[in-house]
């Protein structure tokens, strides 16, 4: 009885795979898994021990690069990487490397010790400025500078004067011309607007 019944499982297993056979000749899938067998074959007959050899080195480097990927948490970076990317800020980086780079390549050593003494000089200055408090009233005189817009209005100053002194005839020369010339108001109020300048900056430095 036992022998009848293994022998029906085994005809019920054989038309299953009669069917799955089937299936995969009517899809294709059949030729498709013989192409893959037989690239897989000819590619083992091609591989030698050192081709096996550096292949399994490959997977073990790459496995171990992935893994030091995971632990230093890279991941989290990539969004960022991402960004820099589509917004071109990554392509600018890696021109501004390869500046400083070929910068690097073109000092000398004698450069270099040139630029270190300016750099210490440089430092020892702004050291000085600031323990003697230079640099805070530089930055109070800067201030009420801007606030009361007398940089602003000296460059302007400047501009206007370099535009109205290209365009203005030749002086004339002489007493009669230095006295034409004093007779202006506007000689007179900018001899004036120096002379008071003279008188404050004499009494700032009579106070030190």
């Amino acid at each position: 009885m036992s022998a009848v019944m293994a022998e029906t499982s085994h005809e019920e297993e054989l038309a299953k795979s009669r069917e799955a056979l089937g299936h995969l000749v009517e899809n294709g899938d059949l030729e498709r898994i013989v192409h893959l067998a037989r690239l897989l074959g000819a590619a083992q007959d091609s591989m030698s021990d050192e081709m096996v050899g550096r292949m399994a080195g490959l997977a073990s480097d790459g496995l171990d690069l992935l893994d030091r990927v995971h632990r230093s948490q890279v991941v989290h970076a990539l969004p960022a990487i991402s960004a820099l990317v589509e917004n071109g800020d990554l392509e600018r980086i890696v021109h501004l490397a390869r500046l400083l780079g070929a910068a690097q390549d073109s000092m000398s050593d004698e450069i270099v010790t040139r630029l270190a003494g300016m750099a210490s000089k440089a430092l020892c200055l702004l050291d000085q400025a600031t323990r003697t408090d230079v640099m805070e009233r530089m930055v109070t005189v800067a201030e009420k500078m801007d606030q009361e817009h007398i940089l602003t209005d000296f460059l302007r100053c400047l501009a206007g004067a370099t535009e109205e002194a290209a365009h203005a005839p030749p002086p004339k020369g002489g007493l009669t011309g230095l006295w034409e010339l004093i007779k202006q108001p506007e000689t007179q109020q900018t001899i004036q607007f120096l002379m008071l300048l003279g008188k404050h900056f004499r009494s700032c430095r009579l106070k030190h």
